[in-house]
């Protein structure tokens, strides 16, 4: 269950994408596509502060870490949800490159849910690039128009991160968090082997 009373500054910025979940559902329902855009632009910056929060301040936690991967699963879910609803033609137009990048990405977290019983929070350089790509090609396709570069860019990128985090569960045996790399991975031992 999840108790606020020992939340520290970053979880509150992780929690912050969990609750305007439901406020950004909304806005695509009431058409508010400026208002969207602009809300959904916050929680992408609250991903960058939680993290850098969390390592400066020296209170990263496995909680902390958790909220922080659902936070972003929730956000890049509604932000997809928005880029359907404001930018359906292009969506139609490119589905097939979008179901062989986020096909994967879903049979990620069936493993990982099968093997941990919850979702991954290796938080990867990978992983972060690509929250960054897609985060600047959602937010630039909302206030302009779809970049065709971006989106390519966003694709690759994605799938190469989504083919590290199931190398990355098939190597730990249980759920770890804060894993940077394959390479990482290999040389970290001690988690490997629990």
């Amino acid at each position: 269950m999840l108790t606020f009373k020992n939340f520290n500054i970053a979880d509150w910025f992780s929690f912050y994408r969990v609750a305007s979940t439901p406020v950004l559902l909304v806005l695509i329902y009431l058409d508010e596509r400026f208002i969207f855009a602009w809300l959904l632009l916050i929680s992408y910056l609250t991903d960058a502060i939680d993290g850098f929060l969390a390592r400066q301040l020296k209170i990263a936690s496995p909680r902390g870490s958790q909220l922080d991967s659902f936070g972003d699963q929730l956000t890049l879910f509604a932000g997809l949800i928005g880029l359907y609803f404001f930018e359906r033609q292009f969506i139609e137009k490119n589905i097939v490159l979008i179901l062989i990048a986020f096909i994967p990405y879903f049979i990620q977290m069936l493993i990982a849910y099968l093997k941990y019983g919850k979702a991954t929070a290796f938080h990867t350089y990978l992983a972060k690039l690509s929250a960054v790509v897609q985060s600047i090609f959602i937010v630039w396709t909302l206030f302009f128009s779809p970049d065709y570069t971006l989106f390519y860019v966003m694709i690759v990128v994605g799938i190469l991160e989504t083919m590290e985090e199931i190398t990355l569960i098939f190597m730990y045996k249980y759920w770890v968090s804060d894993v940077k790399s394959i390479f990482w991975a290999v040389k970290d031992k001690r988690r490997l082997k629990k």
